[in-house]
C-alpha cells in the first residue's frame, strides 16, 4: 500500500515539556552548587548531602535525556505514519472515485494533493506526482532469467552512446531514466547520452533540465548532449536526430520514460560484437503508470497486425525447443526501442524520415532490416523498466497518423500485399485521399539494398501473420434498412444484430474468398480465434462462432454472396436476411445486401 506524506518538522508539546524539565533541573543544579559554596564556610555536612544529591540527580538528567532522544527518534520514525492516519480521521473526501488513477493507486492524498495528482496525471498520461517523490535512483527487482546471471561478457565491447527522445515528458522521469543509464552502465563502456527534445513547451525542460546536466558534468564532463528541435517532427526524426549525433560504436535509441536495470549493456553490446548487422532489443518489464510499481515481463517477439498496431507474441517453436530462456530470440519486429551498430544502422538507411508523429517506423525498419540483409533479435539478459502511459498527451487521436504511416510502409515494402494494409483500415484499395507523402527515395533504398520481397519475409521469417484473402469488407446492409447495418451484438454473446450504422469495430465485416463471414474484432494471425456467421440449421436466429481449427466441420459456415445480391448459407440453402428489424435465417426472399468496400468488384 502506497502511503505519501510531507515531513513538516514539528515537535510535539510533550518533548518541549520533557526539555523544559530538563533546562529547569540543570538551572536548578547549578544554583544548588553555588549555594553550597556560600555555606562551605558554615556547614560541610550540609555540602556533602548537596553532593550526594548531585550525583543523584546526574543520573537522573542522564536517564531523562537519554528517554527524550528516544522519544524524538520515534516520533519522527512515526510521523509519516501519524499524518496519514490524520488524514483518514478526517475523511478527507475522494474528488475522484471514477479516475483509473485513483482506482488502481492506493493513496492517501488531501484533496490539495488529489487536485494535483489529477492534474499531472492529465497533463503527461502517468503519474508524475508519486514520481516527484520517489528516489532518483531507486531500486528495481531482479527480473532476468537465472542463467543470465552466471553470465560473462568480454572486456573489450564496443562503446554505447544512449539517445533518449522526448517531447514534455515529466522532468523526474527524464532525471530517473538518465541516471539508471548512468548507474547501471559500466562507465568505460557509456560513451554518451544524447537527450534528444522533440520541442518541448513545458518550462522545467529548459533550465532545471540544464542545470540537472550541468552537475552531472561536474563529475563527468561532456557526458550528456542535448539536442532541441525548433518544430515538433515525430519519433522518427527525433530517433534520427539523435543517432546522427552520436560517436559511439554501438546506439541505443530509447524512450525518455525507462528506467535500465543492473547488467542491462553488456548482453545486448555482446551480441553485436558478434555480429554487427543484428538489430536487437532488450526485454521490457512494464512500469505501472498508475503506482510505478514494476511488472515482471517474460521473454517475446515483437510482431504486428495489418494495421501495423504492435503486440506481443510468442517466438518460433524452435526456441522454446532449446528450453533455455535466457538465449536470443529471433522477432520479425521491434517495438521501437533497439540497440544497433552505429555504422550498419546508416548502411540500411537508418529510419525513414517521412513518417509522422507516432507509429509504423519501428515496424517499418523491422520488415526492411529483415528484407536487406540484417536479423532482429530479441535479448532475455538485457531487462529495461518501461513506463507505459495511461494516454498520450502529445496525440490524444493517433487513429489517422497511424492511418497514414501503415499507407506509407505499404506502399514501399509490402508489394501486391499491401492491400491488406487498406482492408484492415477499412480503406478503399484505390482513391484513398490520404498523402502519405514522397516515398520515391524509400524505393530507390529498396534497389539499391537489394532487398528480398516481401512474399520472402512472410514465407521465412513472419509465418505466423495472416494473409486474409477477402473479397469484400466494411459495414454490411440490407435494402430493406438502409440505416440500419450488421452488428455483432453483445460480447460475450453468439447472436448478431441490427443497429443503426456508426462504422465502428463492432459493424466490421470481411467476407473471406472461402466463404466465411467474420463480423466485428478480428485477428489477423493464423493462431488467433475469430468468429464466423453461422447458420444453426434450426430456428430462425443466425449465431457468431468460434471458426478455424477449433469449429466443427457439421457447423454451417461458408456463404456465396456477391454484392447487391442475397447471402444464401451453401449447406441448408437458407438465406440470411431480415425481418421486423432482426436478422433472421430463413428461406429465401429476395432480399438484397451491400458490403462497403469490394476487392476485384466481385
Amino acid at each position: 500500500m502506497v502511503r505519501v506524506s510531507y515531513v513538516r518538522g514539528f515537535v510535539p508539546a510533550v518533548v518541549l515539556v520533557a526539555i523544559l524539565l530538563y533546562l529547569t533541573s540543570v538551572k536548578w543544579w547549578t544554583h544548588l552548587n553555588g549555594a553550597g559554596v556560600v555555606e562551605k564556610r558554615e556547614n560541610y555536612h550540609l555540602l556533602a548531602n548537596y553532593s550526594m544529591q548531585s550525583s543523584d540527580i546526574l543520573k537522573r538528567l542522564e536517564r531523562m535525556e537519554a528517554h527524550i532522544n528516544k522519544l524524538v527518534g520515534s516520533l519522527h520514525k512515526n510521523e509519516g505514519k501519524q499524518i496519514v492516519e490524520e488524514k483518514k480521521k478526517k475523511k478527507i473526501v475522494k474528488l475522484y472515485p471514477e479516475s483509473s488513477l485513483f482506482k488502481n493507486w492506493d493513496a492517501v492524498l488531501t484533496e490539495e494533493e488529489q487536485i494535483e495528482a489529477m492534474q499531472l496525471f492529465e497533463r503527461y498520461g502517468y503519474n508524475t506526482f508519486l514520481s516527484n517523490r520517489l528516489p532518483l535512483d531507486r531500486q528495481l527487482p531482479e527480473t532476468r532469467p537465472h542463467k543470465c546471471l552466471d553470465r560473462s561478457y568480454p572486456k573489450d565491447l564496443p562503446t554505447l552512446g544512449v539517445v533518449l527522445i522526448y517531447l514534455d515528458e515529466a522532468l523526474s522521469i527524464l532525471k530517473r531514466a538518465i541516471y539508471s543509464i548512468i548507474n547501471r552502465t559500466p562507465s568505460h563502456l557509456l560513451e554518451e547520452i544524447i537527450l534528444v527534445d522533440d520541442h518541448s513547451s513545458k518550462n522545467d525542460l529548459k533550465e532545471p533540465l540544464d542545470a540537472f546536466v550541468n552537475r552531472i558534468h561536474e563529475t563527468k564532463p561532456g557526458l550528456v548532449k542535448r539536442i532541441r528541435h525548433s518544430s515538433q517532427l515525430g519519433l522518427s526524426s527525433a530517433r534520427i536526430s539523435g543517432w546522427k549525433a552520436a560517436t559511439a560504436d554501438v546506439v541505443a535509441i530509447l524512450d525518455a520514460h525507462i528506467e535500465v536495470h543492473k547488467g542491462w549493456a553488456e548482453p545486448l553490446l555482446a551480441r553485436i560484437k558478434e555480429d554487427r548487422t543484428v538489430v536487437v532489443s532488450p526485454v521490457f518489464d512494464k512500469v505501472s503508470c498508475y503506482d510505478l510499481q514494476v511488472v515482471h515481463y517474460q521473454p517475446s517477439a515483437h510482431g504486428f497486425d495489418w494495421a501495423l498496431w504492435c503486440s506481443y507474441e510468442a517466438f518460433r517453436p524452435e526456441w522454446y525447443a532449446r528450453n533455455d530462456e535466457s538465449l536470443p530470440g529471433k522477432s520479425p519486429s521491434i517495438m521501437g526501442i533497439l540497440v544497433v551498430d552505429r555504422k550498419f544502422f546508416g548502411e540500411i538507411g537508418a529510419l525513414d524520415p517521412g513518417m509522422k508523429v507516432y507509429g509504423g517506423e519501428n515496424v517499418e525498419l523491422g520488415v526492411r532490416v529483415w528484407m536487406c540483409g540484417g536479423s532482429i533479435e530479441i535479448i532475455p539478459c538485457s531487462k529495461i523498466a518501461h513506463l507505459e502511459r495511461a494516454h498520450k498527451p502529445y496525440m490524444p487521436e493517433l487513429k489517422y497518423v497511424m492511418q497514414r504511416n501503415a499507407l506509407r510502409v505499404a506502399e514501399v515494402w509490402m508489394d501486391e500485399y499491401k492491400r491488406n494494409v487498406h482492408i484492415a483500415w477499412r480503406l478503399p484499395l484505390q482513391n484513398h485521399g490520404i498523402d502519405i507523402g514522397d516515398v520515391s527515395e524509400r524505393k530507390k533504398l529498396r534497389e539499391k539494398l537489394k532487398c528480398k520481397p516481401f512474399k520472402w519475409y512472410l514465407d521465412n521469417v513472419y509465418t505466423n501473420l495472416d494473409t486474409f484473402d477477402v473479397i469484400g469488407y466494411g459495414t454490411l446492409q440490407n435494402d430493406i434498412y438502409p440505416n440500419l447495418c450488421v452488428d455483432q451484438g453483445a460480447v460475450p454473446g453468439h447472436t448478431p444484430i441490427l443497429y443503426s450504422c456508426h462504422g465502428y469495430t463492432p459493424q466490421v465485416c470481411y467476407m473471406q474468398v472461402s466463404g466465411e463471414i467474420y463480423i466485428g474484432n478480428i485477428h489477423f494471425h493464423k493462431t488467433s480465434i475469430n468468429r464466423c456467421l453461422v447458420d444453426p440449421g434450426t430456428g430462425e436466429l443466425p449465431q457468431l462462432l468460434k471458426c478455424g481449427k477449433s469449429m466443427k466441420t457439421d457447423q454451417n459456415k461458408y456463404w456465396d454472396f456477391k454484392q447487391g445480391s442475397v447471402i444464401q448459407n451453401r449447406q441448408t440453402k437458407r438465406c440470411f436476411e431480415v425481418k421486423d428489424h432482426k436478422l433472421v435465417m430463413q428461406e429465401c426472399s429476395g432480399q438484397h445486401w451491400k458490403i462497403e468496400h469490394m476487392v476485384n468488384n466481385l
